[in-house]
């Protein structure tokens, strides 16, 4: 599959002349850059390309190995993807709303097995938001990833881009088919059980988002006991011990955002009551990511394009260890790499925190 990734940084019109030199005649593009600059760059694109259909959020951008935290990356595409690019307005009150829409622009791609996905940028509500795409893909099999607005100063909205405007509360997507092979996506979790001991979430503020009591006791005192931290420094421990949401065979990783009153952890995604909870450990990250790309290098004959999303969570910890630029160059060995760091990941039917989440092409 054909592509263009380009990177810029500087002024905006500076940053878009250097991002997308050399880049002619796309089919759609999609972009990341800093919060302060996605409404001129959005405007920008649309009147260099005129009629082009292009998507584009807030974040941290990767482009071929490197990243920056206020760099442009945009991502060409050409005639061997087929793609269409919509957006859904008012997600926190009713992205179903938007369903209708969805479907029409499923249609105009005309996605077979294994070679559709859909990316997508929100300014949050993901659970909500992941029900409307899941309803939609799964029955055409295709596949989520998706991105949640990163960079929003306090009292901000945060903003996606759609066709040149900027929307709050929306979601913006794109519909890719790769005519040319397959196209998936894939979840990598660095944080693993950290033993076959589980709980159940007995007492749950799903519109907080949060844990109230597991297995009958005060969430954070269950947390602190377990695992030997002071209930004053359960938050402060999410890098070494977030918390995993059990479904089926997977893990799904949810940060700890803050305690409430008597024990209670308020996260960044959503527990259900009864859900089965595990505490995590930070792995062999090393060997996972490896493994990831072995992965993926089995499932694609040859890799023409990745565009990861990740937490900013693994940001911050891979930076610590000086391993984030080591980690964005082995992604890139596996072919041209763009992406973005993240508030949120998207996974399928699933809102995660703490992952990496990509789209890959043959």
């Amino acid at each position: 599959m054909k592509t263009f990734i380009g990177s810029g940084n500087g002024s905006i019109k500076s940053a878009v002349d250097e991002a997308t030199r050399g880049l002619t005649s796309p089919g759609a593009l999609l972009y990341i850059t800093a919060y302060d600059a996605l409404a001129q760059t959005a405007a920008e694109l649309a009147d260099r390309y005129p009629g082009v259909q292009c998507i584009g959020t807030s974040g941290y951008g990767l482009a071929n190995g490197t990243v920056g935290e206020n760099i442009l990356v945009v991502l060409g595409l050409f005639g061997d993807a087929k793609v269409s690019c919509g957006v859904i307005r008012e997600i926190s009150r009713c992205p179903v709303a938007g369903a209708g829409e969805l479907e029409k622009k499923i249609a105009e791609v005309g996605p077979g097995r294994d070679n559709t996905v859909c990316i997508e940028f929100c300014t949050g509500s993901e659970e909500k938001l992941v029900t409307t795409f899941h309803a939609a893909l799964e029955k055409k099999g295709v596949q989520l990833a998706g991105a949640t607005a990163l960079g929003a100063p306090e009292g901000a909205p945060s903003l996606v881009a759609y066709n040149g405007g900027v929307y709050e509360d929306a979601c913006a997507y794109a519909l890719i088919k790769n005519t040319t092979g397959k196209a998936k996506v894939f979840k990598e979790n660095i944080w693993q059980k950290s033993s076959t001991v589980s709980h159940f979430a007995t007492k749950v503020n799903t519109e907080r988002k949060s844990i109230i009591e597991l297995d009958g006791k005060p969430a954070a005192s269950v947390y602190s006991q377990e695992l030997g931290v002071p209930r004053d420094k359960v938050i402060e421990n999410v890098f070494k011990n977030p918390i995993g949401r059990v479904v089926g065979d997977h893990v799904y990783i949810s940060s700890m955002k803050e305690l409430g009153p008597n024990g209670e952890i308020l996260n960044y995604k959503r527990f259900n009551q009864n859900d089965c909870v595990y505490f995590l450990e930070l792995g062999d990250y090393k060997a996972i990511e490896e493994e990831t790309r072995n992965r993926i290098r089995s499932q694609l004959k040859r890799v023409s394009l990745v565009f990861s999303i990740d937490c900013l969570h693994r940001y911050l910890l891979y930076q610590k260890d000086n391993y984030f630029s080591t980690y964005a160059r082995d992604m890139a060995s596996l072919g041209a790499s763009c992406g973005i760091v993240c508030g949120g990941e998207q996974y399928n039917n699933q809102h995660v925190n703490q992952t990496m989440v990509c789209a890959a092409f043959e």
